[in-house]
């Protein structure tokens, strides 16, 4: 049975707010929630991007049933893979074990910051697959040392880390993330409903591990509001990740965005309160074999009222399917 999730987006919503909308967001019925880990949001419209990881404790403190994911960090530049070992065991401790380390090649959005060059997709790919290695090597608890192509640690150990520890997702886009994920991971995570990125995974390993889907949704009683808050603060999202894993800047994203219109943004997120256009969005990633969807509510100052209408109208829905 499909579970749905719902997404945490640090790029929209302060700090206590998003610990608030968690707690809001069980209540209301959802399995498991995601949250975005950036140091900038897309757009200077979204207005916010707190650290994950201590909103992730308060969340892990503040509810008590659902799974908790990023969704995802990138454990290359801004964070040392020790460092993201370190923090996600402690998350999985504080949670009881519900925490899953979501994991992936990041943005030059974010990784900038850390003021090293951004290097191309394969090598990122070969940071993160080195990356997983140190982070599963000190999630037995060990001593380990490593001196690898990109990284080397020197010692290392984690004094406080769960029995299982947690498990690690890979966010994947294409044949050569999938592969990744498919050896590395324990489950598959992605933006796109594709199929054929589960076959790739299955085929690399992942055959019987879960996937898990995002998608955007805007949810209003007023349609053009809806549209109009959509376009305002999501339209960045159809640029792919090919072109958006590159951008090193909000000014970057509003320049490749400005000719997105409105209707454009109508065509490609479910806008209003429609529950049977929601409900095919999602359909998609479940029809394409997802285990679990996060739809993500455009809008932090729109959540009560689309977690209110969640609980009524979506989330039954969605059951159906």
């Amino acid at each position: 049975m499909t579970k749905f999730g719902y997404t945490l987006m640090c790029e929209q919503s302060g700090p206590a707010a998003l610990v608030q909308d968690a707690v809001a967001a069980e209540e209301a019925g959802f399995d498991f929630e995601v949250i975005s880990d950036h140091y900038f949001p897309w757009l200077d419209s979204q207005g916010h991007s707190p650290n994950a990881w201590p909103v992730l404790g308060a969340v892990a403190h503040a509810t008590q049933r659902v799974e908790l994911m990023t969704y995802v960090t990138c454990p290359t530049t801004r964070y040392h893979p020790t460092i993201v070992a370190q923090l996600a065991a402690t998350v999985g401790l504080l949670s009881d074990g519900r925490f899953t380390l979501g994991l992936g090649a990041g943005e030059n959005l974010n990784e900038h910051v850390a003021g090293r060059a951004w290097p191309p997709v394969n090598v990122r790919h070969e940071m993160l697959d080195e990356a997983i290695d140190i982070i599963a090597a000190l999630f037995t608890g060990e001593y380990i040392r490593h001196r690898g192509r990109h990284y080397r640690v020197d010692s290392a150990k984690l004094w406080d880390v769960g029995n299982p520890p947690p498990r690690i997702g890979v966010a994947v886009s294409g044949r050569r993330s999938c592969t990744l994920a498919g050896r590395q991971a324990d489950l598959m995570i992605a933006v796109e409903p594709e199929a054929k990125l589960g076959e790739m995974f299955d085929a690399a390993g992942g055959h019987g591990k879960p996937r898990v889907g995002q998608v955007p949704i805007s949810y209003d009683p007023d349609r053009q509001t809806a549209i109009d808050r959509a376009h305002e603060q999501f339209r960045w999202f159809g640029g792919g990740w090919k072109v958006n894993s590159e951008l090193p800047g909000t000014a970057a994203f509003a320049a490749a965005s400005q000719f997105v219109t409105k209707e454009d943004v109508a065509n490609a997120i479910p806008c209003g309160r429609d529950v049977e256009a929601h409900v095919q969005a999602v359909r998609r990633f479940v029809d394409a074999g997802f285990t679990h969807v996060a739809p993500v509510q455009i809008g932090g100052g729109q959540q009560a009222g689309f977690l209110d209408w969640a609980r009524a109208e979506l989330l039954p829905a969605l059951r159906g399917l």
